[in-house]
């Protein structure tokens, strides 16, 4: 189950991120996307942590 859960909130922090880059571009806010980068950063690893509680069956 908690892999489940760290795949959507992984899902959902790198497409936040996504959006933050494109706008922090579009409006030149280098900050917004250096925080952007950093959710996705966030969100890829929560991804990987779902993967990986799916392979050892949530025993972690």
């Amino acid at each position: 189950m908690g892999e489940y859960i760290d795949k959507v909130k992984g899902t959902a922090n790198d497409l936040v991120g996504k959006a933050k880059i494109a706008v922090g571009e579009k409006t030149d806010q280098p900050d917004l996307i250096a925080k952007g980068a950093t959710q996705r950063v966030k969100g890829q690893a929560q991804k990987i942590a779902g993967a990986a509680k799916g392979a050892m069956g949530d025993k972690f």
